[in-house]
């Protein structure tokens, strides 16, 4: 089986907005072109295409490297999330066929896992899953590819990692007002709930950042 330049790329791509790597950690081409069974030639190339999308930085003499938003990218990525997730969960509401009990299903796994301090890595995987849920169910074939590249899933995971009882149990109430909302097809309710739920899941993040929390 050959593999291809997209196939390195999209392999990468998906790790990167996975959390599987981390920001700043190194992405050797020796090693990858090994675990792919290429040369170096594809994995270079993949990477300039990741340079190019933002998620890897290639430094002279330092290699490529994931990269890490600055305090004032993150700042303008909590914005369009809440603009355009804003706008997704209003149109699902209004116009498309959320699968309600899959939502409500993934809430209850959330809250399951959250249980005796839960993995911040599992709670990250099923948040994904639901904001991808209503995204698709926006009916704009458009957005969920969108919010695919806007969303930073490393800043996803450390908002959890950071979050305190009081907050997590705030996000999961909101998950659940979401899917009420959805429910009763009130386009406002939803768009509402899901700016206040990006909102905070930006100041839990910023909170984090300047004042390190222990997690349990």
């Amino acid at each position: 089986m050959n593999v291809s330049v997209d196939d390195i790329y999209q392999h990468l791509r998906g790790e990167i907005l996975a959390g599987a790597l981390f920001a700043d950690a190194p992405l050797r081409e020796a090693a990858i072109a090994e675990q792919h069974g290429v040369s170096r030639t594809p994995v270079r190339d993949a990477l300039r295409r990741l340079s190019g999308d933002g998620l890897v930085t290639l430094t002279p003499h330092r290699g490529a490297r994931v990269s890490e938003l600055a305090t004032t990218d993150t700042a303008a990525v909590f914005e369009l999330r809440a603009l355009l997730e804003g706008f997704a969960a209003r149109h699902a509401a209004e116009r498309g066929s959320p699968d309600l009990d899959r939502l409500s299903d993934l809430c209850d796994a959330m809250e399951t896992c959250a249980v005796g301090g839960g993995d911040p890595d599992e709670i990250t995987r099923l948040n994904l899953e639901f904001h991808r849920l209503v995204h698709a169910a926006s009916d704009n074939p458009l957005l969920p590819g969108v919010l695919q590249d806007v969303i930073a899933i490393s800043l996803v995971r450390r908002t959890f990692s950071a979050y305190d009882d009081v907050e997590t149990a705030r996000s999961f109430s909101q998950h659940r007002d979401l899917v009420r909302a959805l429910r009763a097809r009130d386009g406002a309710w939803a768009e509402a709930v899901m700016v206040a739920h990006i909102r905070g899941a930006r100041r839990a993040y910023e909170e984090g950042t300047s004042t390190p929390k222990e997690t349990s």
